[in-house]
This record gives structure tokens, C-alpha cells and sequence, in this order.
């Protein structure tokens, strides 16, 4: 079957796409910053079956007590915004990271309820519950409605894009095939695709694959540079998808940190957020 989400639109054949101020890249970061339930197996550093698992619970469990505090620092030592993939039991559980988060004007995006429970497999009603959970709640913590929308483990049901669009989410991060934003087609209002990553995210590049902090750098600075040289005569959107208790341990950081200073030397770059970039290209291509 056909998803009907999307036409196929081949990048050679787009009319160029153009940035703030002559940019060549679009560079947002995505800090994953979830709630985990006690008695529910999620994401591991090593496998288990144990319920409660207290050695995977406690690895996630650095990051609200330690590592987004580091990541916030790196990231304003470089005043970078982040554009936060944002479980709204956080808001309940952890209210002085929104309180931080606010005061750096960063950006709330949704990401369901719990990372410990995806949307696959819910009924069509079940889901809007979630989804309508989400927003109000990030909507009272914050004082503004999200636009954005990620999936826990970037997962949906064929419905999922439809009942986001009745909750006036505006862009979408699951599909991540593309350096470019692109419409997509929803029931009620209107849907964008804007890029992710999978490639450069540290839960795939660490865990599934076994690279270093190092590595991370490197891959960075090398996503950034063909990025940029394509960019010049049509822009490209680069995402970095981090999850402080993964980023946020210090041999890592020291990388990151490293990679971030690499991009911000350069000219030409838009050093902004999810919800930056979809109004531009609302404005600019979709309702131009």
C-alpha cells in the first residue's frame, strides 16, 4: 500500500530553497528530554528482563538529575536554542528543567506522554487521548501550545498525522528522509515534514553502533561541511538529536562541545529551532 502522506519530490527537481540572511544550513538540536516509568522495560545499555530494572532505569535516570544540566550550559556557551522533543509527564515529575528551559526561550515540541509507552498499536480513540493529553499539559507548563511532534522511538499509527493535525501540531519530525522540509497531507489543517535525524543521534550512533565521542564529532563536522557546500545554492536542514543521559556524560560532552564550536566559526549559518524554521517555510513555499 501507498502511505498517501506525500508526493515523491526528487531534490534536483525543487525549486531552490533559501534561508534567513543568505544561510546555507539550517542547524537545529533536538535535546530528547523524556520521563521513563519504573516497571517498564525502555530504552537499555544492557539487556534485562528484571522488573524493576534499577541498572537501566538509573542510566536513564541521569539524565534529568545531571545530564541536561550540562547539556544546557554547552548549549548556551555556544547560544544555540534547543527545540526540546518534550514527554509531558516530564512537565509533572521534573517542572525546574521547564522552568530552565523557559528562561532560555527554548522550544517545546511533543513527544507523547512517556517514553515508555509508543502510539503503535493504540486504538484510533486511545491515541487521541494521548495525543490530546500531551499538548494541554506542555501547553499549561509552558504557557504555549506545541507545533511540533515526535514520536516516542519516532513511532505512529496510520492515523497518527490526521489527529495531530486536529491538535494544531504543524510539523512533523517521524518521517526523516529528507534534508528539506516538505508538505504533507493531513484531514485537518496543515502538515510539514521537518528533518531529523536517525544517522546523527546519539541512541543509534552509541548504542547501535559502538562509536566514541570522537566519532560523534567527527561525524558532525563532516554532516555539517557537505551541508554546507551543498547549501549554497540550495538550502539543507541539519538536525542533532541528542538524549542527555546518553550526551550528557562528560567524555561525550567534551566532543560535543567540540563539534558545536566547529559550526558556530562558520558564516552563514542559521542557528535556530524546529518551530524557526517551519514558519519559514510556511511562509516562503507552502503559503507563499
Amino acid at each position: 500500500m501507498d502511505h498517501n502522506r506525500f508526493d515523491y519530490s526528487p531534490i534536483i527537481k525543487r525549486k531552490p530553497l533559501k534561508w534567513p540572511n543568505g544561510a546555507r544550513v539550517a542547524v537545529w538540536v533536538i535535546p530528547n528530554i523524556e520521563y521513563y516509568e519504573f516497571e517498564t522495560p525502555s530504552t537499555s545499555l544492557y539487556a534485562s528482563n528484571l522488573v524493576p530494572d534499577v541498572l537501566n532505569y538509573g542510566w536513564r535516570d541521569y539524565a534529568p538529575r545531571v545530564g541536561v544540566w550540562r547539556l544546557m550550559e554547552v548549549m548556551d556557551k555556544y547560544k544555540i536554542r534547543g527545540t526540546v522533543a518534550l514527554n509531558s509527564d516530564v512537565c509533572n515529575h521534573y517542572p525546574v528543567i521547564i522552568e530552565e528551559g523557559k528562561k532560555r526561550k527554548w522550544e517545546w515540541m511533543g513527544h507523547a506522554i512517556t517514553n515508555s509507552k509508543f502510539l503503535t498499536g493504540l486504538s484510533e480513540e486511545d491515541e487521541r487521548k494521548v495525543i490530546r493529553e500531551t499538548v494541554q499539559t506542555i501547553t499549561k507548563a509552558t504557557g504555549k501550545a506545541p507545533e511540533g511532534w515526535l514520536g516516542p522511538a519516532l513511532a505512529e499509527t496510520f492515523s497518527t498525522p490526521d489527529i495531530l493535525g486536529e491538535h494544531g501540531i504543524r510539523y512533523l519530525c517521524d518521517w526523516c528522509n529528507d534534508d528539506q522540509p516538505y508538505p504533507m497531507k493531513v484531514k485537518k489543517g496543515q502538515m510539514i515534514s521537518v528533518p531529523y535525524a536517525i544517522e546523527l543521534n546519539d541512541i543509534p550512533f552509541f548504542l547501535g553502533k559502538g562509536n566514541s565521542g570522537a566519532d560523534f564529532m567527527q561525524a558532525i563536522k563532516d554532516q555539517f561541511d557537505v551541508l554546507y557546500d551543498e547549501g549554497k545554492t540550495h538550502g539543507r536542514v541539519m538536525a542533532i538529536a541528542l538524549h542527555p543521559f546518553i550526551i550528557g556524560v562528560p567524555f561525550r560532552m567534551k566532543y560535543f562541545a567540540k563539534a558545536l564550536e566547529y559550526i558556530c566559526k562558520r558564516k552563514k549559518v542559521w542557528l535556530t529551532t524546529g518551530g524557526e524554521i517551519a514558519d519559514w517555510y510556511y511562509k516562503n513555499y507552502v503559503n507563499a
